[in-house]
């Protein structure tokens, strides 16, 4: 029995390893939202997704979930007029990122819950396994 908790910790672990690496991304993508180039007509910072792998883990004889490649969003960059802007291009037009900060914190939200309910798992677990304890001494 002791078995099957440690999986359920250790899967959770790995859910959580991945939820914090998300919410990372979604970190660098709102801290870089106003960015732009350092030369003009350049591109700004490019706003990246995160990905999911899973896996089967022979050990643990479960699918895990990793995170995968952080790819980079390739839509286009939005634009702002500003003609007095170092970067500005020669008709006075200053990429801007792909970033909506909006949806990122929305991202970051739903990430910081995935990690939550990961979290809770392991709580959960650490409980039982003190309960069982608890129980075989009595």
């Amino acid at each position: 029995m002791s078995e099957d908790f440690l999986k359920s910790i250790r899967i959770a672990a790995g859910g959580m390893r991945a939820q914090a690496g998300r919410m990372r991304v979604s970190a660098e993508n709102i801290a870089n939202a106003n960015s732009t180039a350092a030369t003009a007509g350049g591109d700004p910072y490019r706003r990246k997704i995160p990905t999911f792998r899973t896996t089967f883990d022979r050990e643990l004889q479960a699918t895990t979930v990793q995170l995968g490649p952080v790819r980079q969003d390739q839509s286009e960059f939005r634009t702002r007029y500003d003609p007095n802007h170092p970067a500005a291009d020669p008709r006075g037009y200053v990429k801007v990122p792909n970033v909506n900060s909006l949806v990122e914190s929305m991202d970051l939200r739903e990430a910081q819950r995935s990690y939550e309910a990961n979290l809770n798992v392991v709580t959960s677990t650490r409980r039982m396994i003190q309960r069982t304890i608890e129980l075989l001494r009595s």
